[in-house]
């Protein structure tokens, strides 16, 4: 039997998907059931609890497909993205509906119940959520389900940024949060991923998952050749270069989105016990 990951494979001791029937032994294997995330944000966890370690978070208009539910009111499942495998709220989830034609773009809007932006908010979208909008009236983008939402905030899915280093730079001063994905908190392979699908491309979600797939790996044995929007990794975190001489990241030092010297960062990593693994370098299409 081929080893498989199992933050990206959806098999348990007690079932597995119906595509792994054949690849992974299980005492049965269910097809799944395919719902989208109707809530701004979804905790995806590692266990069926509230206070279970967050892994992730799974973003409006996402879809996931469900091979187990529980009388608790938790849905196991894969999300469509990034392949992700856990447990997300039942309650953030629906059958799908209208397939979403915009996105939001900014770092968070709000979602009013009536044409104008005076009214109380109903919700709070986070940048990357998909929304179905149905017409434009007067600079508020209406959704089939009825929300008004500033227009200047959506982007069709089909209009990308032209630079993830200026989205991930939005996030400057956002609070460190392990398995977050929105400016509310995020991690490290969250800011990379979520400013890469701002501009079309498609990410893994931890880091050692970017490491192996993005890119092309660069720079001399000290790694001192570094250029804008070169990712550069330690064991287990991710940072962005800006230029030659400064990085972005999300951090559990600064317990935020912070920019410092490249220099500085390495040097203090290195005295935490991790030295870099490699630095990738991705196209061209993605700066500006």
């Amino acid at each position: 039997m081929r080893d498989f990951d199992p933050r990206v494979t959806p098999v348990r001791a007690d079932l597995a998907a119906k595509f792994l029937e054949g690849k992974v032994p299980a005492p049965r294997y269910v097809a799944g059931r395919l719902y989208e995330v109707i809530a701004s944000q979804a905790p995806l966890r590692q266990a069926p609890r509230p206070d279970a370690p967050l892994d992730t978070e799974a973003l409006k208009g996402e879809r996931v497909t469900v091979y187990d539910e529980n009388e608790e009111g938790w849905a196991w499942g894969q999300l469509a993205s990034d392949n992700y495998v856990g447990w997300l709220p039942l309650g953030a989830l629906a059958a799908p509906g209208v397939p979403p034609t915009h996105k939001v773009t900014a770092l968070r809007t709000f979602a009013f119940p009536g044409p104008s932006i005076k009214l109380p908010p109903i919700e709070a979208f986070p940048l990357g959520a998909k929304l179905a909008v149905a017409r434009v009236e007067d600079r508020l983008a209406v959704t089939d389900s009825g929300f008004y939402v500033p227009a200047v905030h959506l982007q069709p899915l089909g209009d990308n940024e032209s630079d993830f280093v200026t989205v991930a730079g939005r996030f400057l001063g956002a609070p460190y949060l392990w398995g977050g994905k929105t400016v509310l908190g995020l991690d490290c392979s969250g800011l990379v991923q979520i400013a890469l699908a701002a501009c079309g491309v498609s990410c893994p979600r931890d880091t050692d998952m970017q490491e192996q797939a993005l890119g092309t790996a660069v720079g001399d044995s000290n790694h001192s050749a570094f250029k804008r929007g070169d990712l550069i990794f330690w064991k287990g975190h991710v940072a962005i270069a800006c230029d030659a001489a400064n990085l972005l990241h999300a951090n559990a030092f600064h317990m935020a989105v912070a920019i410092e010297p490249i220099a500085e960062a390495v040097a203090s990593i290195r005295a935490a016990g991790s030295e870099v693994t490699s630095v990738r370098r991705l196209g061209k299409i993605l700066l500006s």
